[in-house]
């Protein structure tokens, strides 16, 4: 079989993979896009998706797509996330223009579901991917985590350390490689690069959801325009949130660091 056709096969098997992984977020967001072409209901679009995120982790957990433990880690990504909106609505970041009754402070309780959606990920990458970790620091990376997350919050008032904090990110983050299956071989990518390929995954996610009507920022007031280019950095950055979080549910697994074997590849 010629390497060509090995590397395709390769890059489909990790395609369907990754897909797997989004299943949750795929299904989610689905669910925005029909609820925006439904015709009008008795009960508001917002709450409606309420309802829907609850029926999808409720089917994830039955089907044994997710277990107990990253249900857990899910919830907390779910009430962390709310907090975060709750915040940033309050100052304008963003908004929620439409009505609904499970809507607390501008912000409605589907809205942790986005946050959930990023836990989901994150928790099935760890098991369809068998992902491992080498020379992983989890109480630096887990503080400078931590900090990202406050400045978030206190940029508002504060000055803004999010180019400090992404120097520190990936200086306890200088080392760790992140190891995933494909197939029957190994490969592996620094932890910092998987932390920007995701970010800017997300980035492309929130500009079909603000295009759905998920939420909407100030520059969209008037009409969607696509979500501003820092928001990849900023999703960059908080997806080490949700890494270190699901990191020490599954026990922080460190494989042998001696050298790659055969089926290891880089």
């Amino acid at each position: 079989m010629s390497t060509v056709t090995v590397l395709l096969r390769k890059t489909l098997l990790f395609a369907w993979l990754e897909t797997r992984c989004c299943a949750f977020a795929i299904a989610l967001l689905s669910g925005v896009a029909v609820s925006q072409a439904l015709p009008q209901l008795p009960i508001a679009r917002y709450d409606l998706l309420v309802a829907y995120g609850v029926l999808l982790t409720a089917v994830f957990l039955v089907c044994r797509w997710e277990s107990g433990r990253d249900l857990a880690v899910i919830s907390v990504c779910h009430v962390i996330g709310l907090a975060f909106e709750l915040v940033k609505v309050a100052l304008g970041s963003w908004s929620y223009p439409e009505p609904a009754v499970l809507k607390f402070a501008g912000v409605p309780l589907y809205g942790g579901f986005l946050y959930a959606a990023v836990g989901s990920y994150v928790c099935r990458a760890w098991h369809v991917l068998d992902l491992r970790l080498i020379r992983y620091r989890p109480g630096a990376t887990s503080v400078v985590a931590m900090a990202i997350y406050a400045n978030f919050f206190s940029h508002h008032w504060l000055p803004d350390l999010r180019w400090p904090l992404a120097v520190a990110l990936i200086a306890v983050t200088a080392g760790t490689q992140v190891t995933f299956a494909v197939g029957r071989s190994r490969h592996r990518m620094p932890l910092a690069l998987s932390f920007a390929l995701i970010g800017f995954f997300l980035w492309l996610a929130e500009n079909i959801a603000t295009y759905l009507g998920a939420w909407r920022y100030p520059h969209q007031a008037h009409g969607w325009q696509p979500v501003a280019w820092e928001k990849f950095g900023a999703w960059a950055l908080l997806i080490s949130v949700t890494f270190v979080l699901v990191a020490w549910a599954n026990g922080r697994r460190v494989p042998d660091e001696s050298p790659a074997g055969p089926d290891a590849n880089s």
